[in-house]
């Protein structure tokens, strides 16, 4: 249940707060399928929540919970299933020629080429909380933190090693995959070819995970990027300053890391492009890597100048300082509400923290976390999590804390 707390968590943050925030798709590098050609009734994309890129296509999860694919088509990769509905999650990354979308149920829907069994998502489908795609292999981690695995197995991407418990996340390379474990460390197991399997010392105070081509990445909590494997084009060089960054993903021979001040570094091969950011380049709230192209989600401003609006929900509009060091303050909107609960939860799903903010009148509110948990001990740095809930309504931001 913590896994399935944190995932949802999450899901929170990539998808706003409410209806106060609005997101623009972005992509750009290789067109020559038609990958970048996002589908919409408008010039700014609007209405999607988080964005993935396969080989030559791309799909894009809707804040009503369908799904939407574009690009090459060959194998039927942008066919969703019916119902196009219910969708909670996709996979971030991917290499294949196939799609994967994970329902509210925690069930899995996998549809395009099938070559490998990569679609046949293995019984009981159901309690999963994130997907994984590679090349030709799937992974879904369920609930309870462990980890299914099925398709192409010629290399032993789906062996996953035991004792096989305590994941937070995961990632599919071509031929190898990727576990984030609880406790910080990473877990890597298939093809090991250009040493992508080879976790730098010290495997600790890892945060996210991800995986290209034939290499892995690896963001640590203090907010560096750690890269290895195959460095052919310098998709493993992390441009300096390596620092601050909160999001990072692995392409076919192509890297890109989203910094907390919410632009983009690109590094590696670049020969469609896919390196030089769109300006300008600032909002961006989630990236994402194709075979030799970029989709990311850019936040934009709906708010009208000069018109004062009362919010129609709760949401978090950010919190300062971000990373923090001894306190941060959380500046958040209420609709007016009778009582709201501060919680604060680490990357293992744990409460920490529980606080009574009381009630508030409609407009704009602020309330500060001293880093410390309920007993009043300072936690050890890394990502936190703070979600606001009264009834029915939620919101959640991601705070780094570093001592």
């Amino acid at each position: 249940m913590k896994t399935k707390l944190l995932f949802a968590l999450i899901v929170l943050i990539v998808a706003g707060n409410g209806h106060s925030q609005e997101f623009s798709v972005v992509a750009w590098g290789d067109n020559s399928h038609g990958q970048c050609d996002v589908p919409g009734p408008s010039k700014e994309f609007v209405g999607y929540i988080a964005v993935a890129g396969g080989q030559i296509h791309s799909i894009g999860l809707k804040e009503d919970g369908s799904i939407v694919a574009w690009g090459n088509n060959s194998y039927g990769q942008c066919d969703v299933p019916d119902p196009n509905s219910d969708f909670v999650a996709i996979p971030f990354g991917t290499s294949g020629y196939f799609s994967l979308g994970l329902k509210e149920d925690g069930s899995i829907v996998g549809w395009g080429d099938n070559s490998a069994g990569q679609c046949d998502i293995p019984e009981p489908n159901e309690n999963f909380v994130a997907v994984g795609v590679g090349g030709f292999h799937s992974l879904g981690l369920k609930e309870d933190g462990s980890i299914a695995a099925w398709g192409w197995n010629e290399y032993g991407q789906c062996d996953v090693p035991g004792p096989n418990e305590g994941f937070v996340a995961i990632a599919c390379g071509l031929r190898h995959s990727l576990g984030l474990k609880e406790d910080g460390s990473i877990l890597a197991w298939g093809d090991n070819e250009y040493g992508q399997c080879d976790v730098p010392e010290p495997n600790s105070d890892f945060v996210a995970v991800s995986a290209g081509q034939f290499y892995s990445l690896g963001l640590k909590e203090n907010g560096s990027i750690i890269a290895w494997g195959d460095n052919f084009i310098g998709q493993c060089d992390v441009p300096e300053p390596n620092e601050g960054f909160i999001s990072v993903a692995g392409g076919w021979l192509h890297s890109i890391g989203l910094k907390e001040d919410s632009c983009i570094v690109a590094w590696g091969w670049d020969g469609h492009g896919q390196c030089v950011v769109p300006e300008p380049n600032s909002d961006f709230v989630q990236v994402a890597v194709g075979g030799a192209h970029r989709i990311c989600l850019r936040e934009i401003d709906t708010s009208i100048e000069g018109e004062e609006t009362l919010p129609s929900t709760l949401f978090i509009q950010g919190l300062a300082p971000n990373p923090m060091s001894l306190s941060t303050t959380l500046t958040y909107m209420s609709p007016g509400l009778s009582s709201i609960t501060l919680e604060v939860y680490d990357t293992a799903g744990h409460l920490v923290r529980t606080r009574d903010l009381g009630g508030s009148t409609a407009g704009q509110h602020n309330a500060a976390w001293d880093g410390r948990d309920s007993s009043g001990a300072e936690l050890t740095s890394g990502v936190y999590f703070i979600r606001l809930t009264s009834g029915e309504q939620k919101a959640c931001a991601s705070v780094v804390l570093m001592r």
